[in-house]
């Protein structure tokens, strides 16, 4: 049986330079758990408000620059700038939910799509000006956002995305308008790549397990193709080559969109917290003092400034990846000089877009089957951070409230019907409900002496 190596088994330490060959081999693990998280929030998205494929080639194409230009930063570490680990950075999930319901809601009123997408890449660099500032004064948002707080807004983001995994599964958006919806067809495509992520998950070898999202991800897309699904339109419409267009779409605003995005800016911050703090201690780096405060203040920096950089160049927001951990574990190899070339790959596979376009052929439910256990799994991080709270009277009953609350209104949008526009727009995401009572019942509700 293949055993991961423990924490402490490092072949190469943080400062070690490996071979290139041996560089690139690592480069390549890192590169096959992380391609289908960066561009999977940006089809979604995408998708759920219906981008012309050119567009959305465009939007997935950036993602994966953006990614490599954060994952560049981190490992190199510029000035302030970077944690100088073997950090990987891409597209988030945390705002999948938030930005296809805003962005639903204003094309349901009628908005042109290139009006909605000019005001999420226009909330998003707005926001992550406000993840930059967090990044200067971290050790006192710590006091106020606890791990009971973030664990709460993370399993909400996991919970009010799995409705949108679920749509994909049954074809998305586009089959419920033409009632293809759920079809034998699309439950095949999507019940096989779930079915194949679970069982690769039960090979007890390593590199399996920490590839099986791109390994049953290849057998729907080969499925698909056997069943004639494959569409290659944005693959056909886009240039061999693309360079980085700023303000493609302009620049717009909407405050309906803005709101919910702050809570969730502020939970990605504390998240990459967790996250180089993960990476640190299984490079052998220390994981409190000056140094690890350096680090933690330079990661969640880069996350807020390639934030803004992703709204410039028309794609997400992006946050440190937990999942390179495993793969560092997995390898032994923690160098951060691996970081470049991953950063490189990165580049150049965002800089031709037939790879995007390639991608972008994957039929939805294709898609929604690996979305669900992606959803899932970040359900379930939020659960694992309440784990490791005191769960006593006091947290249970804030838990109890905030998720009581956040489910509530987006399962039930209309009770917010009466109160004024600028209230309900702020309401209208479950995750900034349950975020929102969730910091302020924390801040109100006496904890006890111990946990102080």
């Amino acid at each position: 049986m293949h055993k991961e190596p423990p924490a402490a088994d490092l072949i190469l330490g943080l400062e070690d330079r490996p071979r290139p060959w041996i560089a690139i081999l690592a480069a390549l693990q890192h590169l096959l758990a992380i391609i289908v998280p960066i561009v999977t929030p940006g089809l979604l998205i995408c998708q759920a408000l219906g981008v012309p494929a050119r567009d959305t080639n465009l939007i997935v194409s950036m993602s994966l620059v953006i990614s490599g230009i954060a994952t560049f930063v981190q490992c190199r570490r510029i000035g302030p700038f970077g944690a100088g680990l073997l950090i990987v950075q891409g597209t988030s999930f945390n705002f999948v939910g938030p930005l296809i319901a805003g962005g639903a809601a204003m094309v349901k009123q009628g908005t042109p799509v290139e009006t909605v997408m000019a005001a999420i890449f226009g909330v998003v660099m707005a926001g992550s000006f406000v993840e930059m500032g967090i990044s200067r004064v971290l050790p006192y948002l710590r006091r106020l956002i606890t791990p009971l707080v973030t664990g709460i807004v993370v399993l909400m983001i996991g919970l009010t995305l799995i409705k949108v995994g679920l749509i994909s599964m049954g074809g998305g958006f586009t089959a419920m308008g033409n009632g293809t919806f759920a079809n034998g067809e699309n439950l095949l495509l999507s019940g096989a790549v779930l079915a194949i992520i679970v069982g690769l998950n039960r090979i007890p070898v390593a590199w399996i397990r920490s590839c099986a999202i791109v390994i049953a991800l290849v057998v729907g897309y080969l499925l698909a193709g056997y069943l004639g699904r494959l569409d290659f339109t944005g693959m056909h419409a886009a240039p061999w080559f693309q360079m980085p267009v700023p303000l493609h779409f302009g620049v717009g605003f909407s405050w309906s969109l803005f709101v919910p995005m702050l809570v969730i800016y502020l939970v990605t911050s504390l998240e990459a917290i967790g996250d180089v703090t993960a990476t640190s201690k299984i490079s052998r780096e220390p994981v409190s003092g000056p140094v690890w405060m350096a680090r933690i203040k330079g990661g969640v920096l880069v996350n807020g400034a390639n934030s803004l950089l992703a709204g410039v160049f028309n794609t997400f927001p992006s946050s440190i990846f937990a999942q390179n951990n495993g793969v560092i574990q997995l390898t032994g190899i923690a160098s951060r000089h691996v970081g470049m070339w991953i950063a490189l790959f990165l580049v150049v596979l965002g800089l031709f877009p037939s790879v995007a376009g390639i991608i972008q052929a994957v039929p939805e439910p294709v898609l929604g089957g690996a979305a669900m256990v992606m959803f899932g799994a970040v359900a379930a991080a939020g659960i694992n951070i309440l784990a490791g709270t005191t769960l006593d009277r006091r947290a249970l009953l804030i838990i109890a409230v905030s998720l009581a609350l956040g489910l509530g209104v987006s399962q039930v949008p209309e009770f917010l019907v009466h109160m004024p526009d600028a209230l309900r727009h702020v309401l209208e995401s479950g995750v900034a409900t349950g975020g929102i009572c969730a910091v302020l019942m924390n801040w109100f509700l006496p904890a006890s002496p111990a946990q102080d």
